[in-house]
């Protein structure tokens, strides 16, 4: 009995043994890998976090804007450059080396004022041949003349010889003959002094031309030639620099063939440069060039006005961004245009019987019949909004013009702001229009 209980002791034990051990196996693997559970458990409550928007939700609140005064302009806007006014390119007159200059680009130079010098070597020996030459005619024209004197001396005696039969008939006729080939003679040189005077002064004015003066006042905006070139002047004029007047500058501006129409001549028109900030120069539109220039087969037609440059800040070839202004209202009361509603076909159509009568009433005092009837959301001094009905006037993509229905101060609903629930605590922003 001792042995059969001893037996079923040892069986209990060897049956429990293995559950003993399975159980201490798995709480090892989870203490070994406790860190790896840890991190599953932070990556997912992270993702549920992210995806559900943080601990807050997304909120709607309404965008304000106040009622303010400004201007409103209605534009057409192009790229452009600017030129001067006024140029004169200086070019040479006669072939040669260029002997020197005496003005750099940036130079403000005045009429009359010596600019250039062609070497004169080649103007200055034909020069003294003319002279030469002159001075040869010119001696012979002494000689020439007392021939002249003697055969009309000689014509005169044998006429007289003639009338008293004291000569005969051969020794008349000779004298005449030597008096007409005198005669000839001297009408034949002076006719060559003539002409070599003519050449010499063509030779003399050629030698001016080795000089070359400022035709104009101006600034010197651009050098051709450097000094050592050669310049030749037979079959094309070279051009050595350009004068300026940068006093007036030009704006040539590219307008789309979409915009052309809507502009007209002398409408008002203003333009900004790179790096000028918000300055502006205004004009007032002067021509619109008729024929086109295509660039891709975009069609660009050029609209000119001129600007006044006294103090200098606009250079040649400058980049202009151009606002040709179609409608403008100064020192008015601005709504944003997000804020306007209008109203369906059977409003519209009351709302044209209102503006039509209103605009009859502009007309009569000397307004613009322009006024359109449009509805925006009022905010009430309890915070709540109630629908407003307003007209307006000029309106550009940002503002409109109010005509009646508010004042300044006033706010509306410009749009819808998107939020967390933790930020719809606060104020609304309200809008402010530039």
């Amino acid at each position: 009995m001792q042995g059969k209980s001893d037996s079923t002791s040892d069986m209990a034990s060897l049956a429990q043994r293995p559950a003993g051990a399975a159980n201490r196996g798995k709480g090892g693997w989870l203490r070994r890998h406790a860190w790896l559970v840890l991190l599953v458990v932070l990556i997912v409550a992270g993702a549920t976090w992210y995806l559900s928007g943080g601990d807050t939700e997304a909120t709607s609140r309404p965008l304000l804007a106040t009622i303010e005064r400004g201007d409103i302009e209605n534009v057409v806007t192009a790229s452009g450059t600017l030129q001067p006014s006024r140029f004169v390119d200086v070019g040479a007159q006669v072939s040669g080396q260029l002997f020197a200059l005496h003005a750099d680009i940036g130079s403000f130079v005045k009429q009359g004022e010596l600019l250039a010098e062609i070497d004169a070597t080649v103007q200055i020996n034909r020069v003294e041949a003319s002279r030469a030459s002159l001075k040869a005619l010119e001696a012979q024209l002494s000689a020439r003349q007392s021939s002249l004197r003697l055969a009309q001396a000689n014509a005169d005696r044998e006429t007289r010889l003639m009338q008293d039969d004291a000569s005969t008939q051969a020794d008349f006729d000779n004298a005449m003959n030597a008096l007409a080939s005198a005669q000839s003679s001297l009408v034949q040189l002076q006719s060559q002094i003539a002409q070599s005077k003519a050449s010499l002064a063509s030779e003399e004015a050629q030698l001016g031309y080795t000089k070359i003066y400022a035709p104009t006042d101006g600034t010197i905006v651009s050098v051709s030639m450097k000094v050592g070139q050669t310049l030749n002047a037979n079959q094309q004029t070279p051009i050595i620099l350009r004068i300026a007047d940068l006093s007036t500058m030009t704006v040539e501006a590219e307008v789309s063939e979409a915009d052309v129409t809507k502009l007209k001549p002398a409408m008002e028109a203003y333009f900004t440069t790179l790096g000028s900030g918000e300055r502006r120069w205004y004009g007032s539109l002067r021509q619109i060039l008729p024929t086109p220039v295509v660039t891709n087969n975009v069609v660009l037609y050029t609209a000119l006005f001129d600007v006044d440059n006294a103090d200098g800040a606009l250079l040649p070839s400058m980049t202009a961004q151009v606002f040709f202004i179609t409608e403008s209202a100064r020192d008015v009361l601005k709504v944003p245009v997000g804020a306007l509603a209008f109203a369906g076909p059977a409003r519209r159509k009351e709302a044209g019987t209102r503006a039509r009568a209103g605009a009859a009433g502009d007309m009569a005092t000397g307004g613009k019949a322009r006024n359109r009837v449009a509805t925006v959301q009022y905010v009430l001094p309890d915070g709540k909004t109630e629908q407003r009905e307003i007209s307006i006037g000029v309106s550009s993509r940002i503002a409109a013009e109010v005509v009646s229905g508010l004042k300044e101060g006033d706010q509306v609903v410009a749009g819808i702001v998107q939020t967390r629930a933790n930020e719809a605590q606060r104020p609304a922003s309200g809008l402010r229009l530039r």
